[in-house]
């Protein structure tokens, strides 16, 4: 038995179909009821990563455990992304060690290595940095830096997958909101607008955490180590954004915002928000505004190597399976 945490999610979810498209067994756990992943043949069960009890029973006849559950965003309580980041994969952990589960596969992010510089095709060799400008980020680090140091004990292999900026048909969060921000007049090119950024295809995202359980074991090269899973090629980031737009007969982004001035704006709007205390999140935030105009494209060779995947979608075949199904067709 396979258990997906987070399995009602974006990328659990995929995960749950790729794993049932093989004819394995899996089960999707979640705070959610799932009819939709039960339609097609997952067991699912409800579970809070607080809950450590719980999570022993979930675990109790599984092979392997991909842990996808996070609490995400640029913005939020602190306590909040640790409880859930932190303290909920410490429990994964936990579990998996009480009932002998001899494999995690860990979601990560290439933010936990983002020091605020430029990065281009940069490979696994990056070091965490000293400080980050938001929890999740930072909460993120600490839950990857325990997982691969818990690779060993008690019988327990790990790994952990970092994919980037994750899109495709059913993206809740990256591209609606780009589309939402340029259709209310919101969208900045913040910076140059000619960094390169990496991105994953949902589905190459999932396959690659089936790859590397298949590879997983105490004496395999990717035992305790981080990967970058990405498409084998970066964009242009505002390229992709304008041509994207296009083909959804959105106006274009005209209006441009330096990258110094969007890191101000973002110090002192994360400032007003703390100090009154106000919903949501703020329209600009440092990290947000270093993500939008800094390079970050990372190497997809060492997880070809070492987890034996390789993209099963490329980019331009990714980006019309998205402009299809945000236009109203049907894809995959």
């Amino acid at each position: 038995m396979n258990v997906v945490t987070g399995g009602g999610g974006f990328l659990g979810s995929a995960i749950v179909r790729a794993l049932l498209e093989r004819g394995e067994p899996v089960r999707a756990l979640g705070r959610g009821e799932y009819p939709e992943l039960a339609a097609i043949g997952a067991e699912t069960a409800r579970c809070d990563l607080g809950d450590r009890a719980g999570l022993e029973r979930a675990f109790e006849d599984a092979t392997c455990v991909f842990h996808a559950a996070a609490k995400t965003g640029v913005w939020g309580p602190r306590s909040e992304y640790f409880a859930t980041n932190v303290e909920g994969t410490r429990n994964v952990l936990e579990a998996c060690r009480a009932v002998g589960v001899p494999r995690l596969v860990h979601t990560s992010t290439p933010s936990v290595v983002f020091d605020g510089s430029d990065h281009v095709n940069a490979g696994p060799e990056l070091p965490y940095p000293d400080s980050y400008l938001c929890a999740y980020p930072e909460t993120k680090a600490v839950a990857e830096r325990e997982v691969l140091a818990a690779n060993g004990a008690g019988g327990l292999t790990t790994v952990a997958l970092r994919p980037h900026l994750i899109f495709g048909p059913g993206d809740p969060h990256l591209v609606p909101r780009l589309i939402d921000r340029a259709r209310r007049g919101r969208l900045r090119i913040v910076g140059d607008g000619d960094n390169q950024v990496s991105l994953t295809y949902v589905d190459n995202a999932a396959r690659a955490h089936l790859s590397a359980a298949d590879r997983l074991a105490l004496d395999a090269p990717c035992a305790g180590r981080a990967y970058f899973v990405v498409q084998e090629e970066p964009v242009r980031l505002w390229t992709w954004i304008a041509e994207l737009l296009a083909a959804l007969g959105e106006p274009p982004v005209t209006r441009r915002l330096s990258a110094r001035t969007a890191c101000a704006a973002g110090a002192v709007l994360e400032r007003v928000w703390s100090l009154l205390r106000l919903g949501g999140e703020p329209p600009m935030t440092r990290f947000v505004a270093q993500q939008l105009a800094l390079s970050h494209s990372y190497d997809p060779e060492p997880a070809r190597r070492d987890l034996g995947h390789r993209e099963e979608v490329g980019m331009a075949e990714a980006t019309r399976r998205l402009v299809e199904h945000l236009r109203g067709g049907r894809v995959g």
